[in-house]
């Protein structure tokens, strides 16, 4: 057996660290996104406990058995790999205070390099990739308990989310149960576990009675915009969008007690294409398939304003995830040499990192200032063609390519409307709020995805 040790400092007590890694959301949110590791099964860390983890992409998706083991001993417990390509393997997590309000945590691994790491990491350095993993790891504790803590004081919420099992609303999820957060989930079957609301948008039913003492919803539901725009898919679009609002807003009106916010999402996409024009929360909607289906949205929204609830509508730009969206979308071609730019790749991208993204909506339902709508954009909009360069750096590959305009039209809609619409939002009621970026430069962001 080897062994693998990494240590950062944190500007956090000991138990503060402790109880953030302990938490049931824990594994999820630290898992980085090239892994491919899910937790089947959900509950509290304590000794003896067994739970699965599915690791690996289809069809390739492989089961792993673990223990915890040793949680009483201090500030410390050990993961272990019981059965599955991972063992032998034992992870321990120790936290160890380092002064008043400071602590240092220690990730030690003793594994077997030409075993289990190699079979689910893959290639043959395996202490490189433990280095990338574990600093992906850490640098996420940090970021996540610095982001939580602005708020540390403010009671704990209980969020329902519409839209749970997308990109944005899965990654929230874990987000926010590691703040203490009870999240509840809306689901379209019979709840099945704790935790779980049916619902129907699609017929408008969503029992209030489920929401009982819910304090904040959150809609993130809507069909891909990633698709060929048919006249029988823009009507999706736009209705998948529209029942979910509606049968939100109608439930909230019934409740004896409404929640306090009501944050459902929208797009940069409100403003249309408009050149390299500088647009904020202030500047009018443009036109076009996409900006009438945003301003629909944010207007079925606002109708939950009556029952005074506040409403938020974040103005999402392109979420840079190595989880999904463009970023993944783009990776297979990228890392074959074959990326390019849409057209000339002059056109602006608006686009926020995937955990800018998480803090800016924890950031709205707290801040009881914010409301209407708010750019979630990163504050350096780039063109296609940056985008493009700094992929291709990222993944050392050229990308001299170019998808002429009148091929990439042959997508319809989603490609004149946002692959080749210019936009160049900022994030204004962000920046005035005091939002701090975590990820304000694409290249930080798109590294940080991808371990690089």
């Amino acid at each position: 057996m080897e062994v693998f040790e990494r240590h950062i400092a944190l500007p956090f007590p000991a138990a503060d660290v402790y109880n953030s890694c302990t938490r049931e959301a824990s594994f999820e949110r630290m898992m980085p996104p090239w892994e491919r590791g899910t937790m089947l099964e959900h509950g509290e860390v304590r000794n003896g406990r067994r739970f699965v983890v599915e690791v690996g992409s289809t069809p390739f998706k492989r089961r792993q058995t673990m223990e915890f083991r040793d949680v009483e001993a201090g500030f410390a417990f050990t993961v272990v790999a019981l059965q599955g390509p991972l063992a032998p393997w034992r992870h321990t997590i120790r936290v160890v205070p380092r002064g008043a309000g400071s602590s240092e945590l220690i990730d030690h691994v003793e594994y077997e390099p030409a075993g289990g790491v190699r079979a689910v990491l893959g290639g043959t350095d395996a202490r490189k990739r433990l280095e990338r993993l574990f600093r992906f790891r850490q640098s996420r504790v940090l970021s996540d308990m610095t982001a939580h803590g602005r708020w540390a004081e403010r009671p704990r919420m209980t969020v329902a989310i519409a839209g749970a099992s997308g990109l944005i609303g899965s990654h929230l999820t874990s987000f926010l149960r590691s703040a203490g957060h009870e999240v509840v989930r809306l689901v379209r079957r019979p709840a099945r576990v704790p935790g779980e609301v049916g619902w129907d948008p699609d017929a408008g039913l969503l029992d209030p009675a489920s929401l009982l003492g819910v304090s904040a919803i959150i809609g993130l539901s809507g069909a891909s915009l990633a698709s060929v725009w048919t006249a029988e898919r823009r009507d999706k679009l736009v209705q998948s969008r529209m029942r979910a609002t509606r049968t939100l807003v109608a439930a909230m009106r019934q409740m004896d007690v409404p929640p306090a916010v009501f944050v459902s999402a929208s797009a940069v996409g409100v403003y249309g294409s408009r050149g390299g024009e500088a647009l904020t929360e202030e500047s009018s909607p443009g036109t076009g398939f996409l900006a009438d289906l945003c301003q629909q949205w944010e207007d079925a929204a606002e109708a939950a304003s009556t029952s005074g609830v506040r409403v938020v509508t974040p103005r999402f730009g392109l979420v840079i995830s190595g989880d999904g969206g463009v970023l993944q979308a783009a990776l297979p071609v990228f890392r074959a040499g074959l990326g390019g730019r849409f057209g000339g790749g002059w056109q602006w991208w608006s686009w926020i990192s995937l955990d800018d993204a998480l803090r800016a909506l924890e950031w709205a339902l707290h801040d009881a200032e914010t409301r209407g709508p708010v750019n979630v954009v990163a504050p350096g909009a780039v063109t296609n063609r940056e985008f493009t360069e700094t992929l291709a750096r990222a993944l050392r590959r050229p990308a001299v390519l170019e998808v002429p305009e009148a091929m990439a039209s042959l997508l319809g809609g989603v490609s004149r409307e946002m692959l080749l619409a210019s936009q160049r939002a900022a994030p204004m009621r962000l920046q005035e709020a005091g939002f701090d970026f975590l990820h304000p430069s694409l290249e930080g962001a798109v590294r940080f995805e991808l371990g690089r």
